[in-house]
């Protein structure tokens, strides 16, 4: 099932609307419109202390298209403990997106990595038949969630980051010890979203990125992705998280800003393309933790890695989306991360801290206007 998302669906979420932002750059057209005039989403991450906010609420609702929840559909929040579900903050996001406007992905059913399941996993009795406890508490978690919301969600992250970022081999969690194997985790989860819902985009989504060092990732998720269609496991996208610069990694790691292979990412998402898959970007941001102090010379070196990543990227007809992970410094989950040396905010987004744009939203406007434009078709194929 080829996907994308609809031009009907965009026009009800209020996409083809002007809207402008009063800034220190002056009106500028929102990020939302130039995409959708390209026939792709956009979007960002939002949180319940987000909703806090009556300022960057505003700052949503007038960039985005769609948005997507940081935390509050990921398992350990929606099932704190085994077989009790808890959707108070879920739905609180979810009443936002609908009372704006704004349509909605799902992040995630399952994040397959030691670290992240829920903690009462590590502990979980899967009773005497071990493989059939495990299928019954995914199936049900799947299951539970994906009716909970239904089609109010158009677009899931069904699995997370289950290829090792190092190894390039499965991770292992006690659910894949429990069934055999990672891949028999991955495919249950997918092939029970399926019968949940019918027709919502399903995604598989991982940080592999084009760093040099990062062919090692980018090689598992093809393998696993090559499984996956071989075994015809219900996966219409690949997501690509988009966290560059630093990346996913911590202010003091050692990693350096600008590492990138074009020629190995560009081969790597023509791998992905001829699969069959379609893409999305789905935690863009840039990570300025090894730049200067200087704010001026720090924004146009953070804007100008992310236009050129982005021309890369969308300039392939099949990514559908890009969201950012946090639109304003103020809200971004990189400040939680190891600070800076200088102890200075980082500024890896399109806002800063008092929501004025900055550098990187002219280069993300420009990006989006230089983008191929992509098919009118809604999210079973058909041309509307």
């Amino acid at each position: 099932m080829r996907q994308r998302w609809s031009r009907r669906a965009l026009l009800a979420s209020g996409a083809g609307l002007a809207a402008f932002v009063p800034s220190a750059f002056g009106a500028q057209p929102s990020l939302r419109e130039l995409a959708h005039e390209k026939g792709f989403a956009f979007g960002s991450a939002l949180s319940t202390r987000g909703l806090a906010d009556a300022g960057y609420k505003q700052l949503v609702q007038e960039q985005c298209g769609i948005i997507v929840a940081e935390n509050e559909f990921k398992m350990p929040a929606l099932e704190p403990a085994p077989g009790t579900f808890e959707f108070t903050r879920a739905d609180a996001l979810l009443a936002f997106a609908e009372d704006a406007g704004l349509r909605m992905r799902g992040h995630n059913l399952l994040w397959h990595h030691p670290r992240w399941v829920p903690r009462w996993l590590e502990t979980y009795d899967f009773g005497a038949d071990a493989a059939r406890g495990a299928e019954a508490l995914l199936s049900t978690h799947v299951r539970t969630v994906a009716t909970h919301f239904g089609k109010r969600i158009v677009s899931w992250d069904v699995v997370n980051e289950a290829v090792d970022n190092v190894s390039g081999e499965m991770r292992e969690t006690r659910l894949s010890q429990a069934l055999g194997s990672a891949d028999a985790v991955l495919e249950l989860a997918f092939r029970t979203a399926r019968d949940a819902l019918p027709e919502t985009e399903l995604v598989y989504n991982d940080y592999m990125g084009w760093e040099k060092t990062g062919g090692p990732h980018r090689d598992g998720v093809l393998k696993l992705l090559e499984r996956l269609r071989r075994r015809g496991a219900p996966v219409n996208a690949l997501g690509i998280q988009g966290h560059i610069g630093a990346g996913n990694q911590d202010a003091n790691a050692g990693r350096t800003f600008d590492a990138r292979d074009e020629r190995a990412w560009v081969s790597f998402l023509r791998e992905v393309t001829g699969m069959g898959y379609q893409m999305l970007i789905t935690e863009f941001d840039v990570h300025d933790a090894p730049l200067s102090a200087d704010l001026a010379q720090r924004d146009r070196e953070v804007a100008a890695l992310g236009r050129a990543f982005l021309d890369i990227t969308l300039s392939f007809r099949e990514v559908n989306a890009v969201l950012c992970w946090g639109l304003s410094d103020k809200f971004s989950w990189l400040q939680n991360r190891t600070p800076r040396a200088d102890g200075l905010p980082k500024r890896p987004t399109p806002f800063d801290e008092r929501f004025e744009l900055k550098p990187l939203f002219h280069e993300m406007a420009g990006a989006f206007r230089a983008a191929p434009s992509r098919p009118r078709t809604n999210i079973t194929g058909q041309v509307v």
